[in-house]
């Protein structure tokens, strides 16, 4: 049984038809992407599965428990914890504080001694700044603060909205190899990225999102070596 299983699932803006019957799964410990032109739906995708939009119809199995519909707070709960386009970090207030507010679900106060060592471990440069406020950080900064405060809830299932977004080549490619990490501690990735290569470098498998509908999916590699996607999505 897959850990996330989306069936058939249907999303509105108003009149507008965003997600036409998108059915995908992703496997315990993969990374699994989502790739596809601006406005193909995958932000949306990512949105539904943490409960902040609600399907019109459809199931989303999280552990074979139907999750579609329930508030994101509970959402967190189960066990799924999104990083949010553009960050969202919370910006008048410090790393520290961030960082504790992605614990809110949890009550195992003495536990959360190693939640922060283990971001800091990760993340070295948040420690040297977490009494800063949030807003003084760089961009790659804050992207690493927001995946660390994701972290800091012990999610199941790592949801990655457009990491790289904004950031210099160097430093996508550190925020990449942190997401195999992560990875390879034992947490799931659904990845949803606007730079396909280094998205299929790292995943196992890969959906195609064109105008709301799945169109492709299959092995990372094959993709990224079919000329079709290569045409479409990786620069010829």
């Amino acid at each position: 049984m897959a850990m996330l299983d989306i069936k058939d699932i249907n999303v509105y803006y108003g009149a507008i038809h965003a997600l036409k019957g998108i059915s995908l799964e992703v496997n315990e410990g993969e990374i699994v992407t989502l790739i596809g032109a601006n406005g193909a739906g995958k932000s949306t995708t990512l949105r539904t599965i943490s409960g902040l939009l609600k399907p019109k119809n459809g199931t989303i199995n999280f552990f074979g428990n139907d999750i579609a519909g329930m508030p994101a707070h509970k959402i967190v709960r189960e066990g799924i914890s999104q990083v949010p386009e553009g960050r969202r970090i919370f910006a008048e207030m410090t790393v520290m504080e961030n960082l504790e507010l992605g614990a809110f679900i949890r009550n195992d106060k003495e536990e959360f001694e190693k939640d922060f060592k283990m971001v800091f471990g990760r993340f070295p440069r948040l420690e040297e700044r977490k009494l800063q406020p949030a807003g003084t950080l760089s961009g790659g900064e804050q992207q690493m603060l927001a995946m660390g405060r994701a972290l800091m809830s012990r999610p199941k299932l790592l949801l990655l909205d457009e990491p790289s977004m904004g950031l210099a080549p160097l430093l996508i490619r550190e925020i990449f190899s942190i997401i195999t990490d992560i990875n390879k501690t034992g947490t799931t990735v659904l990845l949803v990225e606007q730079n396909a290569n280094m998205a299929l470098s790292i995943a196992n498998r890969a959906y195609v999102l064109e105008t709301g509908r799945i169109t492709i999916s299959g092995d990372a590699k094959k993709l990224a070596a079919s000329e079709d996607i290569r045409k479409a999505y990786l620069g010829g």
